[in-house]
């Protein structure tokens, strides 16, 4: 009988500790609110911003050619040879081309600084997270923005404090 309790014992125990470790520590962080207000995202917006500036600028000064002559051409189309107008067109359909070249290269040299500033800026924010969840002893720690229901503990302040911020 007593080796009965024993072993009643023992099983009440470890299905005890099972249900404990069924329930995970979770906890919440609002990335989009830790993006928005960090200052290593604001100085790489502000990169991003300029080098489209500029890139606006060199486009912008690549169709006014493009129209300056179009306008010329039009307007001596007329007084010129056949083989001065044909060799006109095609100089203004390599202008096009130029000018689309352009369009399509400044985008993609755009979209490549971003992935190149935002990368180790994520990969410090996630590092951030993790450290953070775990000295917290969190088992998982989901995004804050895809969550109907956020009645938890957020860790975006904890978060934010360890990015220095």
């Amino acid at each position: 009988m007593k080796q009965f309790k024993t072993l009643l014992i023992a099983i009440v125990a470890l299905f005890g500790a099972q249900t404990i470790n069924a329930q995970a520590k979770l906890a919440h962080v609002d990335t989009n609110e830790i993006m928005l207000k960090m200052p290593a995202v604001i100085d790489g917006q502000n990169q991003l911003k300029k080098l489209g500036e500029t890139y606006d600028k060199d486009y912008k000064l690549l169709v006014d050619e493009y129209q300056a002559k179009i306008k010329k051409y039009d307007a001596e189309g007329a007084t010129v040879t056949d083989a001065v107008n044909q060799t006109r067109q095609v100089e203004v359909q390599d202008m096009i081309k130029r000018i689309n070249e352009f369009k399509e290269t400044a985008q993609t040299e755009l979209q490549k600084k971003e992935a190149d500033i935002m990368k180790p800026i994520t990969e410090k924010i996630r590092a951030s997270i993790e450290k953070v969840g775990k000295a917290k002893g969190f088992q998982y720690v989901l995004n804050a923005e895809t969550l109907l229901l956020k009645d938890g503990t957020d860790i975006t302040p904890d978060v934010k404090k360890d990015l220095g911020f």
